[in-house]
């Protein structure tokens, strides 16, 4: 299920690239920018300020739309099959986020930027949720792009089985792993994840000789010290094969789509970091050995 086609993107691998976002991810972090990719199935959203209560969401919903004093009032907790909901607002204040797309629609969609990415050496990014937890229909897909030549890259957390990542190796992708924490009890409290399973995954595919570039989200009160990104910077020279890693600045862009969602937002009063808070980090994993940037 795909919830957003992002194009002419320059921060999700090499040269110009077309971004292809999956719902459903197995990790919860409690920082996330795109939480309307957490949920595997279709996710409602609303947008109170654009709601103009023409009603027309209420004549198809009452178990969970009621009529409020500044709009609709939606039971969270009871929502149930909001595809149906698709398009009835005119005002767009109510969305669905998520689209069953086959593989035939998947490839339309990116041929029309096949242009722009060839002049510019880019391709196409794989982004979520958690692309490898699509399954087969993502190994599919991978195969195509493949006979088409087309360079892929996925952005990935690597919290899934290794079956998974195994069977979309040997096509050249890129993969773009965010390394969150080497440590497991914060790991788990903050993204209700298991470190290890990460660890190793990371171990094997660096094993198997595939591209490798390690991308920190550096978030405050979970990762933001030097010791704790001394720790993930070491992890990473560990690895041998791996010589290339990104520091990711914490940010709040998506911080509205939580109230959309219904969702508590736990970031809600932490500041946006600054790229100058990155410099110590990145002098620290270049004096290792690595090439080390700010941003993806």
């Amino acid at each position: 299920m795909i919830f957003n086609f992002q194009r002419f993107s320059t921060h999700d691998g090499p040269g110009i690239r077309t971004v292809i976002f999956y719902k459903g991810c197995p990790l919860h972090c409690d920082w996330c920018s795109n939480p309307e990719s957490q949920a595997f199935g279709p996710s409602l959203m609303y947008d109170r300020k654009l709601c103009k209560s023409f009603g027309d969401c209420l004549k198809q919903e009452s178990n969970y739309l009621s009529a409020g004093e500044n709009g609709i009032l939606i039971d969270w907790a009871s929502v149930t099959k909001p595809e149906k909901l698709k398009d009835i607002c005119a005002s767009r204040a109510l969305t669905v986020s998520g689209e069953e797309k086959s593989i035939g629609e998947i490839l339309v969609e990116i041929e029309k930027d096949r242009s722009f990415f060839e002049q510019g050496d880019g391709g196409v990014t794989f982004s979520g949720g958690e692309p490898l937890s699509q399954g087969p229909e993502l190994e599919s897909l991978l195969e195509e792009l493949y006979k088409l030549k087309i360079d892929v890259a996925i952005e990935t957390s690597l919290y899934v089985s290794w079956e998974n990542i195994e069977r979309c190796l040997g096509r050249n992708i890129n993969f773009l792993v965010d390394l969150k924490h080497t440590d497991s009890d914060k790991f788990e409290r903050f993204t209700g994840g298991n470190a290890a399973l990460v660890l190793s995954n990371i171990k094997k595919l660096a094993a198997s000789r595939e591209n490798i570039i390690i991308r920190v989200p550096v978030i405050p009160e979970f990762n933001h010290t030097f010791q704790e990104i001394k720790e993930i910077v070491d992890f990473t020279v560990s690895l041998k094969a791996v010589r290339e890693i990104h520091f990711l600045p914490f940010h709040k862009l998506g911080s509205a789509k939580y109230e959309m969602l219904g969702m508590d937002y736990k970031y809600s009063g932490i500041r946006n970091l600054d790229v100058a808070e990155m410099a110590e980090y990145v002098v620290y994993a270049e004096s290792v050995g690595l090439i080390a940037k700010i941003g993806g």
